[in-house]
């Protein structure tokens, strides 16, 4: 039986009746008196004191305006000409009054940027997430004035990936974004100077993992190749050298170490780097 029912007592056992997850049961027999499909209770449970109430999308940093503001829709279907065209006008007017500064057309510009370039290179949302709040802050600090914006969206990107200890060079995010390494360099440089960056030096294994996955190496082979960072960070020959040369360096070693049927060439062009960098990491493990 469908539909909300008007009976108080059960038909089968003169039971009671209650309401449970859209359905009206009896709770001596278990007969399910009536159905209703459409749940309209919360779609959450609350283990809190106070009731969560609905508060709409949650909050992003990836929106200049936090995703608080409203967007008219594109659907025009059972509207007449004229009220598409009023429609089409009240758009227009409302995306231009979303951007009423300069500093939110660039903050528009640099968020776009960086959503852009975090989807080419596959990272996650937390870094995009990072990022967009460290190019806040350096625009709240007046850093960006006779400065590139996109330079500072690759640099607030960059910045995002070292303190989320994720493997990605300079020459990387540049090879994608719209800035070249002098202007996401001089970017980074102001912002770790003024905004004092919680990063330190670049962890060679940082990179392994995903240098191991391209170059199609088992896991004996990434693993020994950690052991060798490690053998370089004591005997100091970490200081100084590219650490994506130095992690390619170490596979190219691990994999020669187990007959595993690896070039120079090879693993100097998955990090990016010349071979003669991944030969003096090699030369230096002896």
């Amino acid at each position: 039986m469908s539909g909300t029912s008007s009976l108080t007592v059960c038909p089968e056992c003169d039971g009671s009746l209650h309401p449970d997850r859209g359905e009206t049961v009896c709770a001596a027999c278990g007969l399910i008196v009536s159905e209703d499909h459409l749940d309209r209770g919360p779609e959450w449970r609350a283990f809190e004191e106070v009731e969560r109430e609905r508060t709409g999308a949650p909050l992003t940093h990836s929106r200049h305006d936090r995703g608080l503001s409203t967007e008219i829709g594109r659907g025009s279907r059972g509207l007449s000409g004229r009220r598409r065209r009023r429609i089409a006008r009240l758009r227009r007017q409302h995306n231009r009054a979303r951007i009423a500064t300069k500093a939110d057309r660039n903050r528009v510009h640099a968020f776009t940027e960086i959503r852009r370039v975090v989807s080419a290179l596959g990272l996650p949302t937390r870094t995009r997430e990072s990022a967009c709040i460290l190019f806040a802050r350096a625009q709240d600090a007046d850093l960006l004035r006779g400065r590139s914006v996109e330079g500072f969206a690759a640099a607030a990107l960059y910045a995002a990936c070292r303190i989320g200890a994720l493997s990605r060079t300079i020459r990387e995010i540049t090879a994608v974004a719209q800035a070249s390494e002098s202007e996401l360099q001089a970017a980074y440089d102001a912002m770790n100077r003024d905004l004092g960056l919680p990063t330190g030096p670049v962890d060679p294994r940082e990179f392994i993992p995903r240098f191991a996955s391209e170059l199609d190496l088992p896991p004996r082979v990434e693993n020994h190749a950690r052991d060798l960072v490690n053998d370089l960070q004591e005997a100091g020959h970490l200081d100084g050298r590219h650490p994506a040369g130095n992690a390619a360096g170490c596979l190219y070693a691990a994999a020669t170490d187990h007959d595993y049927d690896l070039t120079q060439a090879e693993a100097a062009d998955v990090a990016d780097v010349t071979p003669v960098t991944l030969r003096a990491t090699y030369q230096a493990l002896g």
